[in-house]
This record gives structure tokens, sequence and C-alpha cells, in this order.
């Protein structure tokens, strides 16, 4: 089926542009990709390749994986600042879209969805949450979802139903009633994956439940100085502070490690977790006990009684133009893209890898459709997607990153008291505000 789709794509462009592929020597598109979750990934990769290349004989996909997603970044920053671009096309980082307008020859992909017969359809069926970091403020398409996953909350649905809950936790003070009561020596009631480099991720959950996204449409505002961000930075450092010294008692001080969260959960060692969607499958598959999926209660409980908030994430597909391509190559390499993001491939690919399947129309499919049928868990991160927020993104992205993440570990971490928190998050802010200042 994807031979034949694959066929029918690039015999669309070509009605579109019949002389962009008259190439004498096939177009030759190295494409790199990452990986931050389990499976065939390589498997799949080559085979996606293997399936267009067949039904395109002018085009030959090289897959390249590039390691980590911060590998990747700087293996093409690195060709950038060198003069030789090698890349053409590359899944990234969504939260990288500002950094690479401003320092990469990246080539907005408005330009190619503008002359579509179907633009607007064909926009309006990516999901409207992941579409948001493709976007400058503008308006205009950078880059399209490719592989994107949400954190989620996993419980162990046994262990609750024996202590008398038939439901998930739907705000953060009924997570903590059920995580105290799942709490025994040997067991954590919650784990919040938030020690190591990178608490920014999760911390976007609970700034968004409690009312104040980190960021906006707006790349040069992050607001993390703010009275939201405070008591939502102050409840998760609750979480491993013991309810002694005025803390919840559910789990260790500073959070766990984001690669042992998992197998804690699986073993027993934990009754719930916060984690990526990624992790569907592997821990599926690794659990004795019935998993339970449901959206992040980080917040407060609203009108409804919910206090959902969740962050995206994962990676888009970006094209490279130092200049040197023609139009022949340029559109080969769109017709790549838009195999990988269409509803066809998103169907196999979300089924296989645990990703998020891009396209809404996707999940009507097989094998996605019959995968949520089966296994409802999978839906989950799909419907989640309703009262998500865009990953953080702005301008200076990385250094600012560099900013936050210090700044919540000292406090997570109690290397900083509680009552420290306020002057911690103002000359975070300060600091942030600087790097934004020529931007505004």
């Amino acid at each position: 089926m994807l031979k034949q789709f694959a066929r029918w794509l690039f015999l669309s462009l070509l009605l579109l542009a019949p002389t962009t592929f008259a190439q004498t020597e096939p177009i030759v598109i190295d494409f790199y990709y990452p990986t931050a979750v389990e499976g065939p990934i390589t498997e799949a990769m080559q085979r996606y390749a293997d399936d267009f290349m067949a039904a395109n004989p002018g085009i030959v996909i090289n897959p390249i994986y590039s390691g980590s997603y911060t590998q990747t970044r700087e293996t093409i920053l690195t060709e950038i600042n060198a003069d030789a671009v090698i890349v053409d096309v590359a899944v990234m980082l969504a939260t990288d879209l500002y950094s690479f307008i401003e320092n990469a020859p990246i080539v907005p992909v408005q330009d190619f969805i503008d002359p579509l017969e179907n633009a607007e359809d064909y926009t309006a069926d990516f999901f409207p949450a992941m579409l948001a970091n493709s976007q400058d403020m503008e308006g205009v398409i950078w880059s399209l979802p490719f592989q994107r996953s949400t954190p989620l909350l996993y419980y162990n649905a046994d262990l609750l139903r024996e202590a008398g809950y038939e439901e998930a936790p739907q705000n953060n003070e009924e997570l903590i009633e059920i995580a105290q009561a799942l709490t025994t020596e040997d067991r954590a009631g919650f784990l919040l994956p938030v020690a190591g480099a990178f608490p920014i991720w999760l911390y976007q959950s609970f700034a968004a439940a409690y009312g104040q996204p980190l960021v906006d449409a707006d790349p040069t505002q992050v607001y993390f100085n703010t009275p939201e961000s405070l008591a939502a930075i102050e409840f998760m450092t609750k979480i491993g502070l013991s309810q002694a010294e005025g803390g919840f008692g559910v789990g260790p001080l500073g959070g766990s490690a984001w690669g042992d969260t998992p197998a804690a959960f699986t073993s027993g060692a934990a009754a719930m977790i916060y984690h990526t969607s990624g992790s569907l499958t592997q821990i599926l598959k690794d659990a004795e006990f019935e998993v339970g999926v449901s959206f992040l209660p980080s917040g407060p409980a609203g009108d409804d009684g919910t206090g959902y908030g969740a962050p995206m994430g994962g990676g888009n597909l970006y094209l490279f133009n130092d200049g040197s391509k023609s139009e022949a190559e340029l559109a080969a390499m769109w017709a790549w893209v838009m195999y990988l993001t269409s509803p066809e491939v998103q169907a196999d690919w979300g089924a296989l890898s645990g990703y998020i399947a891009v396209r809404q129309s996707a999940w009507e499919l097989d094998p996605l459709k019959t995968l949520t049928e089966e296994t409802p868990q999978y839906a989950i991160p799909r419907d989640q997607m309703a009262v998500a927020v865009k990953e953080f993104d702005a301008y200076r992205s990385i250094d600012i990153q560099n900013i936050i993440n210090p700044a919540l570990s000292r406090i997570l971490s109690t290397d900083a008291p509680l009552s420290e928190a306020p002057a911690i998050l103002e000359e975070a802010q300060a600091q942030i505000d600087a790097l934004l200042a020529e931007y505004r």
C-alpha cells in the first residue's frame, strides 16, 4: 500500500510541475534522523526509503541515523559553519525552529504548501497543537510535524482498584491523594522524572495547568517568573519533600532519573509515573499488571474538576537549501517530506514507533485504527492534544533552556530552599529578558 501511495504522490507532484524531475542523474537526498524511543526505527526508515525509491527511480533516499536530537543539531550546525552543508532533509526538535530560522538555511515549507490545490485542507489535517511548533509569529509554516510525543500519566490500575480508586486522578489534589495511599516503604506513590539535565519539559505541564504556559505565539516572550510558575514549582518540589518537611512524601527528593523511571514503574517500584507517550509500547510490553494511561493532572481543579496541562514534544521535518539546490532537487525533497507525513505512512509509523501520528486522518487508517481499537491506551496521547500547549520555543531557545533547567534543578532538588525560589525565578527571568531584548 505504501509503495502504491509513494507512486501516486510522485505522479501528483509531477503533474503540478511536469518538468521538475527532468534529471539525467538521480537526485540524492541525504536524510538525517534521530530517535528517542525504543523499537525498530532504523528498519522502518529504510523500508520507507526503499518503498519511495521503488516508486520513484529518479530519487535516491539516503537515510542516516544521526544519534540523539542534540547530536543531530550539532552535526548540522557543524556542516553549516564549515560551509559544507550535506543534509537535505532532517528530523530535528520542534523547539529548534527559531534557532534554525535565524542561523541555518532552512526552507519554509509554506512555499511548497501554497501551490497545492487543497492547501487549506492539507494544513488543517495536522493537529493544531503540533502545528503550533511549526509556525512563526506571522503563521508561516517552516517545518512539518513528524515524530511527535507528549508526556502522559501512567498508573498501575490494579493498585488503584485495590485502594478503592476506579478512575485516574483528574487534578493534582487527587494525584497526591492517590499517590499517598499507594506509597509504601518499597514503592513510590508517584515518580516525577525531573532529575537531570532537562526538567523543563515536564515543568511545562505544571505551568500550563496552573494557568500560564511558559511561551505563547510570540518568540520574544518567555513567562518564567510568574505567580503561576512559582506555584507550579512549589508543588513539584513538595512531591519529594517528606510530610514532616511540609511536602507530600510520595517520591524521591529532586525527582527520579528519566531513563530509570519506566523500569521502576513496570517492576512495581512505583505506582504512578509521568513519562513520554513514546514509552507506551515498551511499558505495555514489560508490565505484568493492567497499565492505565491518562492526561496529566498537573494543576488545581478548575470548574469541571480537572487540572490538565501538557506540552507537546518531539521532532519536525526540516528542509535545507544553502542556495545550491535546483528546483528539481527541492521538489524531490518536498515529495519525500509529503510522503513521510502522509496519512498512510503516519498510520504505519505511529503504530510501529509509538509516536503520535501527526495527521488526524491517519487515525482512521490501519494499522493505527485497529491498534487503538484493540489497545485503547494508544488513543490517550491523541486525545490529550485537546488540552496540550505548544512546547517551549523562542529566539535563543538553547541559551534560554540553559538558564531555565539549572534554575529548576536548584529548586526541585532543594539545593536552594523553597524560600529562595522567588529570587531564583527573578534572576533567571532577568537573564532571559536580556537575551531577548534585541528581538523585541
